[in-house]
């Protein structure tokens, strides 16, 4: 039974009691506002679509729906949100006689909800529903795998998510997304982008703050994605940001020079790729070092035998793309480095200098090239060229953001890792 009519009863009699008395209003509560009092039980002037009991438990297919039933009341606040501290959105009428949940439930969850509401005289009332949601009736999941692998990180490290499922539907993409969650310790801006049906990267709008910690977590378990697709279990991943190293390598002076948090430490002469194989330029992330690398030219489609066949032993070789574009210790062509571009598009250098600048990189630091002749890095598909996309077309190719635009396919991006010298 509501307790509301004994309160109304109450506010008047005060009220009577004041005017007669002319007495403060300390008199009937704390500061003499009947909206002061503690909150009534609204629970005869809220309905909702969830279980009444018994061991049922609410569809998860179903939204949740929070009704005003009294024409004098209305609902001013909705909250929902299960065990695993999940909130559930959703939209409260203009007219606060509706509250509709607008994101999935959870399957197999439990669920609290806090709902207030007001009277036709303002006073505030509370009511704390509980209900459980049943289990999928599918076993299809779409589970996802994030990257890199934990460790610490170059500032321009982008995070990754692979999905097992394809995804096409805007609506999909936008679920997933929207449960895919990266904090960063300090705060920056950033967003995911979709780069195929079944990958996303992450980078913020600048490159990470040194010394930055990363998280990613996922909060799609239980959720539905779509006709028979449910989430399942991701396991986090926590990445640490080293110091900002940034190697710019200029393709016209035939140097690069090495910055540490914004200091130069060191430049040397190097090579690069000569004409018809010209170093790509931009921004290119370390992918990984090799002490030791073979390198032939039939790996990129150099005919054997013919005047620009290569096969050598190559030593301190960081890796900046896929496609076998390196940075290297390169003996034969010490006589040209500093003076002209030789290789066949790898950035080549003095065995001792390229102990030096295997020994100052990791992976996830920036390769910048400049002033080459060549094609600029891609965005996707040959390593991390995220960063030559502008924040405004990295945004739009988010499901929350601008679009889903087009990216190399996984069978495209599955290609041979060749390397050039």
């Amino acid at each position: 039974m509501s307790n509301r009519a004994p309160r109304t009863k109450t506010v008047i009699g005060c009220t009577l009691l004041l005017t007669a008395l002319g007495a403060s209003a300390a008199a009937c509560s704390s500061d003499g506002n009947p909206l002061a009092a503690d909150p009534y039980d609204a629970a005869d002037q809220i309905a909702f679509n969830g279980p009444s009991g018994d061991g049922k438990k609410a569809d998860p297919d179903k939204p949740l729906e929070v009704t005003a039933e009294d024409s004098d009341g209305r609902i001013t606040d909705v909250t929902a949100r299960d065990a695993a501290g999940r909130y559930v959105a959703g939209e409260l009428s203009v007219d606060g006689t509706r509250w509709h949940s607008t994101s999935p439930l959870a399957a197999n969850a439990r669920y609290t909800v806090r709902v207030s509401t007001e009277d036709e005289d303002g006073a505030p009332g509370r009511k704390v529903l509980t209900f459980d949601t049943s289990r999928p009736t599918t076993k299809k999941h779409l589970t996802v795998e994030f990257g890199p692998r934990t460790g610490t990180y170059g500032v321009g490290q982008p995070i990754t998510a692979a999905l097992n499922q394809p995804l096409k539907d805007k609506k999909q993409r936008a679920i997933v997304e929207r449960a895919l969650k990266v904090d960063s310790t300090p705060a920056v801006e950033g967003t995911w982008h979709w780069v195929d049906d079944k990958e996303l990267h992450y980078r913020p709008k600048e490159y990470w703050p040194s010394g930055a910690t990363i998280r990613a977590h996922s909060n799609l378990d239980g959720v539905k994605i779509g006709e028979r697709l449910w989430g399942g279990k991701v396991k986090p991943l926590r990445i640490t940001i080293g110091d900002q190293v940034i190697a710019v390598t200029d393709a016209a002076s035939h140097r690069l020079t090495l910055y540490r948090n914004g200091e130069e430490v060191r430049s040397v002469p190097v090579t690069t790729g000569k004409p018809g194989f010209e170093t790509r330029n931009g921004v290119k992330v370390v992918l990984a070092k090799e002490y030791f690398v073979r390198m032939r030219g039939t790996s990129i489609g150099i005919a054997a035998g013919s005047s620009e066949s290569y096969d050598l032993p190559v030593y301190y070789a960081t890796r900046v793309t896929w496609s076998g574009e390196y940075v290297h210790a390169a003996p034969w062509s010490v006589g040209s480095q500093g003076y002209a571009n030789v290789s066949h598009g790898c950035t080549g250098m003095s065995t001792a200098n390229a102990s030096w600048f295997f020994d100052n990189i990791r992976e996830g630091d920036i390769v910048k090239v400049i002033n080459s002749y060549g094609n600029t890095m891609e965005p996707f598909g040959n390593g991390f060229g995220d960063w030559n996309l502008e924040w405004k077309n990295w945004r739009n190719g988010s499901a929350l953001v601008g679009g889903t635009p087009e990216g190399p396919s996984p069978s495209e991006k599955a290609r041979l890792r060749p390397q050039s010298i």
